[in-house]
């Protein structure tokens, strides 16, 4: 409790002359040896499920109060808001998630995961960070000191979010439903990064418009009338209505949507059956889908609708038997989208004050999704930036494992402290005073 006074003195009193002392890298550096790199250990080992997140919420509660920040926790579910205001002028938010996976962490690192949780359903899990939401939320914290230390380089407010349930996509909307834009300052500008495993560590890169995909989580039930294998006749078999299904869906978005278009559509899960020579009465289907325009995004939901349907009844379902089809109200997210003004904005501000060899440019390599769309969607007028800090060393770039699995790892400190840098250095260019 001590060190904490210490640190509100500090960020109250003394911060501006401390900015003049030190350059922000210099600054950011001392930071993460005095600070920073406990705390992404403290992170690392101790995480938390998706919207289960109270120890690590209530640290965060903890580190932004200490340093001067006005707090409220509980925001759509476990989210913490922390609000800086220093002058007239814009509204910034920054935001990082928190949760992590139920995975075994198998990384090798020194300081591995070994926390264990009960989910939402009363089943105890294994708990990894292994998307690096500690890397987010470490950075926030180093984020929020040197904002408040360099007041006199910028005027507005900043609102500072740790989010709950990124990984169920669900979190960003459930702060928002909370009253995240009426209940507390609404931002003009919304900023975020991820720790990326497929890029050199402490490099960045600022896309200028598309970010991630839209995620919509989709279940079908397919029913039939069961009878006895031997005798297939008397029936209507929905293993192979549901199998029919999963190749048509298939040629729908191969001859359906534009092959230069994201489209992805993902059957994770098939379940149904009880015996090899039962022809059961339901099949139950569970996909991913996955587009970069809310036009696709559009068509690939309804076509969903129209081939569960069209393919039942074309092998002979009964019209009250048809495929139910169930889009999940919480595991949805429209695609991330950059306002590219203002990407090119923090990217300029960015290479200005990190160098321009500090940024990169990938290809896409998949369709990932993100939440963070939430707080940016077009009729909310925010305008948003969200982009990657890579985390792995070079020399381990070619067999670095990928995100989600129990093998992943990133280099904490690069990581940081580049997230860091990037993220006071955009918030000071949509802040500057003018």
């Amino acid at each position: 409790m001590k060190r904490l006074i210490i640190l509100a003195a500090m960020a109250a009193c003394s911060a501006p002359a401390f900015a003049q002392q030190a350059p922000l890298r210099d600054a950011v550096a001392r930071d993460y040896r005095e600070n920073l790199g406990a705390l992404f250990d403290h992170f690392h080992r101790n995480p938390e499920l998706s919207g289960l997140e109270t120890q690590t919420a209530a640290r965060m509660a903890q580190e932004l109060r200490a340093l001067g920040y006005e707090v409220t926790t509980g925001v759509g579910g476990t989210g913490v808001v922390a609000l800086l205001r220093n002058g007239e002028g814009p509204t910034v938010l920054l935001r990082a998630d928190m949760d992590g996976l139920p995975l075994e962490e198998r990384s090798g690192v020194s300081n591995p995961s070994r926390a264990r949780q009960t989910d939402r359903t009363g089943t105890e899990q294994p708990v990894m960070h292994a998307c690096g939401h500690d890397v987010h939320i470490t950075a926030l914290v180093g984020t929020a000191r040197q904002l408040a230390a360099r007041r006199a380089n910028w005027s507005g407010t900043l609102v500072l979010i740790a989010q709950p349930a990124e990984e169920t996509i669900s979190g960003a909307r459930a702060m928002i439903e909370d009253g995240l834009y009426t209940r507390f300052p609404k931002p003009d500008y919304a900023l975020a990064f991820h720790v990326a495993a497929d890029v050199p560590a402490g490099r960045i890169e600022v896309p200028p418009t598309l970010v991630a995909s839209s995620a919509d989580s989709v279940s079908i039930e397919v029913r039939g009338v069961g009878t006895h294998g031997a005798y297939p006749h008397l029936g209507v078999d929905p293993v192979l209505v549901a199998s029919q299904i999963v190749v048509s869906l298939q040629s729908m978005v191969g001859r359906d949507i534009n092959p230069l278009e994201g489209a992805v559509i993902s059957v994770g899960m098939i379940h149904g059956g009880v015996k090899s020579n039962i022809i059961p009465e339901r099949v139950e289907l569970q996909m991913t889908v996955r587009a970069n325009t809310p036009e696709i995004r559009t068509r690939l939901l309804d076509g969903i609708d129209r081939v569960a349907r069209g393919t039942a009844l074309a092998l002979g379902v009964p019209e009250d038997r048809l495929p139910v089809v169930t889009r999940s109200p919480t595991e949805t997210t429209p695609p991330t989208i950059n306002d590219p003004e203002t990407a090119a904005v923090v990217r300029d501000a960015i290479a200005g004050a990190m160098g321009a060899d500090r940024l990169i440019e990938t290809p896409p390599s998949g369709m990932g999704a993100e939440d963070f769309a939430y707080f940016v969607t077009p009729e909310s007028g925010v305008k948003g930036v969200y982009f990657s800090v890579g985390g792995t060393p070079p020399e381990r770039l070619a067999n670095a494992p990928g995100h989600h699995s129990p093998l992943f790892r990133i280099e904490p400190e690069p990581s940081v402290t580049a997230g860091v840098e990037a993220m006071v250095v955009g918030a000071e260019a949509l802040l500057a005073r003018r």
